[in-house]
């Protein structure tokens, strides 16, 4: 590898998260494509980057309110004039206080539950009018983590448990999770149609009992970007396309050259007898995601790339300590010796999963088109 003459990340202590805002604009309008050709409402999930200035382009690309996984991501976001927002996670008896309390303060706040006992919790005041919560019934697409079966009875009991509380069944979501363990673009084509047909067929089936069920909500990145049908369905849902990552790009749903996160990280040692040089981002920065040792090429810790972007040939960060990342030839590799790279060398690693990566760093170091440093942008976090 050839080192710049002129550093432009010569300023920047490391490890630190370099953001492509290029790249990042050119995936949100890709996103912004698709949503268009089938005419239906983006609801996108801002857990991946949980920073306004992100969000802003998702908002002026025309996304019409966010997704989040914590409600401290509710009260950042509202408290920033964004207040169309729905809470992703089934919620818990101990969040149920705070959820009200954000509704009381005007937020249009929508949260979902999968069993009658939750749904007997969600109105304890009897609150009439606006105060009370907006609530989707969380569909089980695939066997991936919670919910409720389309064809299950409990469907049609935990719409009946929400409205003797006083509240009505807005509608139904669904994640199609094992998309992201899918095998081929075939596989996800399927998925996404699995996904649909689940939702759909519940909320058919609610409407019939004599439920309005006016949302049916979907998404998964790759679903979103390779559904061929989405009828029936009314907004989608999609958080790590603004960035991607490694495992993004191994299932073939982006390229590596459309990964917009980095983590930017000095050179300071070296084992020449292992074949590797030593540097200062470890799992805390990259953080310990290992989703690509699951698929057909696994890239360890991230893929090691030259200051301006570029993947250096059968680079990997093989393995990582808590501060301490090691840089090696990725195992099996015919490209013969591990370059000595010398102390104070910089470099790029793209992550296995943005979400996981960005959430160890308090800020993006935003770069233009040029690659150069064009701002910070903070981050936040906590529940």
């Amino acid at each position: 590898m050839t080192q710049m003459n002129t550093n432009p990340f010569e300023p920047l202590e490391t490890p630190a998260l370099l953001l492509d805002t290029a790249r990042m604009d050119h995936n949100i309008d890709r996103m912004r494509g698709r949503m268009a050709r089938h005419g239906v409402h983006f609801r996108p999930h801002v857990k991946t980057n949980k920073c306004m200035d992100v969000t802003q382009r998702l908002l002026d690309a025309g996304a019409r309110g966010i997704t989040v996984s914590t409600l401290r991501e509710a009260e950042y976001f509202s408290e920033r004039g964004i207040t169309d927002i729905l809470y992703a996670v089934c919620l818990s008896p101990n969040k149920l206080a705070h959820a009200l309390r954000l509704r009381r303060q005007g937020i249009g706040l929508t949260v979902i539950v999968d069993s009658v006992e939750m749904a007997l919790q969600l109105n304890p005041e009897g609150l009439c009018g606006s105060d009370r919560l907006d609530v989707l019934i969380e569909i089980d697409c695939d066997g991936h983590r919670s919910g409720v079966q389309p064809d299950s009875p409990a469907l049609l009991a935990i719409a009946d448990a929400l409205q003797s509380q006083g509240l009505a069944v807005g509608g139904v979501m669904t994640h199609a999770g094992d998309s992201y363990i899918c095998r081929s673009t075939e596989a996800i084509v399927a998925m996404a149609e699995q996904e649909r047909a689940g939702a759909v067929q519940a909320a058919s089936r609610l409407r019939a009992a004599g439920h309005v069920c006016p949302v049916v909500s979907v998404g998964s990145t790759p679903t979103a970007l390779f559904a061929e049908n989405l009828e029936g369905v009314t907004e989608v849902r999609a958080g790590v396309f603004v960035f991607f990552d490694l495992v993004m790009a191994g299932l073939g749903v982006c390229r590596t050259d459309e990964i917009a996160l980095s983590v930017l990280t000095t050179v300071i040692g070296h084992q020449k007898d292992k074949g590797w040089t030593v540097t200062d981002a470890g799992w805390m920065a990259m953080s310990r995601d290992r989703g690509t040792s699951r698929q057909s090429v696994d890239q360890g810790y991230g893929v090691v790339c030259d200051l301006d972007g570029f993947p250096l040939e059968d680079l990997i960060m093989v393995d990582a300590n808590q501060e301490h990342g090691i840089i090696a030839r990725r195992p099996g590799s015919t490209a013969g010796p591990a370059p000595v790279l010398p102390i104070g060398s910089q470099l790029r690693i793209l992550p296995n999963h943005a979400c996981a990566t960005a959430a160890q760093f308090p800020c993006y170091q935003a770069l233009d088109a040029a690659q150069r440093l064009a701002g910070t942008w903070q981050r936040f976090y906590g529940w």
